[in-house]
């Protein structure tokens, strides 16, 4: 099993398109949001087409997948750039990682709440609505924003707890779930995994969700996710799910531009449903002639 474990957390971080390094989108700005020790994680912001403070839009905030260990805020450059054109503000976190500053997934999910509880004090600065925050991100990044939304551990003692950490949305890509036995990252949480699961944290205050998966991705399965949309359910609480043939871990990537599009235009749907936008997606799948689909 720990070998397995470990094959899975070494496949994020050297199979391309996993923990996507993204080139050809430029955010209007980087912000500093968080000073741990020599560390400076920032906030990426793309700002919507006329935006003026005064707006008060809805945001989204992304962390990036690279099972706790990598990855890059640019990965979700793409998603912000369109959430922006559509008129939300849009952000991607850069949170503490392994191979850059010894962490482990508890820092991770710390920054997480700190990065949320951030976007929220400084809402005036940025024109947003502090009460139409929605979190995303794909595999550990999935892992972050959803454990902001249900754990009570793993808090900075130093911040203002009385801010909510907890979004209003979940926008979610192959996330991890489950870290109890059996499921993602186990052997490196088992001591405090009950604490730091989503899957075993979920409440009446969990907040509506969408979830993407492919239905051949091997470090996420299936049945984990239609567990937890069963676990959303006994609580009262909606999770939208959306499976994707024969798709692995990452399909949704920039690079994969049938399925990332294929993705926003569910996510964007998911985010009107609500509220957060109006009109209809303005992207668009072109048919693929040859997949049968």
């Amino acid at each position: 099993m720990k070998f397995i474990h470990t094959t899975m957390l070494l496949l994020l971080i050297t199979v391309p398109g996993l923990a996507l390094e993204v080139e050809g989108f430029t955010p209007d700005k980087a912000v500093v949001y968080k000073k741990v020790g020599p560390s400076e994680l920032k906030i990426h912001v793309f700002t919507p087409p006329n935006h003026a403070l005064s707006d008060k839009r809805p945001v989204i905030v992304f962390f990036f997948g690279g099972g706790w260990n990598g990855g890059s805020p640019s990965q979700f450059y793409p998603h912000c750039d369109y959430l922006a054109s559509r008129g939300m503000v849009a952000m991607s976190a850069e949170y503490r990682v392994k191979t850059r500053h010894g962490t482990s997934p508890r820092e991770c999910v710390k920054d997480g709440k700190s990065a949320i509880r951030w976007i929220r004090v400084h809402a005036d600065e940025f024109g947003i609505d502090p009460n139409k925050l929605v979190a995303g991100g794909g595999s550990a990044g999935g892992h972050v924003a959803a454990a902001a939304a249900t754990v009570r551990s793993f808090n900075e003692e130093r911040e203002n707890q009385n801010i909510s950490c907890r979004p209003n949305a979940l926008v979610l890509f192959n996330p991890v779930f489950d870290n109890g036995p059996g499921g993602y990252g186990y052997d490196r949480v088992k001591e405090y995994w009950k604490d730091l699961s989503p899957m075993h944290n979920i409440s009446e205050s969990t907040p509506a969700t969408i979830v993407f998966l492919g239905t051949k991705d091997k470090l996420i399965p299936t049945e984990t996710a239609e567990q937890y949309r069963k676990l959303m359910a006994d609580k009262g609480r909606r999770c939208d799910l959306h499976f994707y043939k024969d798709q692995g871990h990452g399909f949704f990537n920039h690079r994969n531009k049938k399925y990332f599009t294929a993705t926003v235009i569910e996510a964007d749907r998911f985010l009107a449903s609500l509220g957060y936008l109006k009109g209809e997606p303005t992207l668009q799948n072109k048919p693929d002639p040859g997949d049968g689909e």
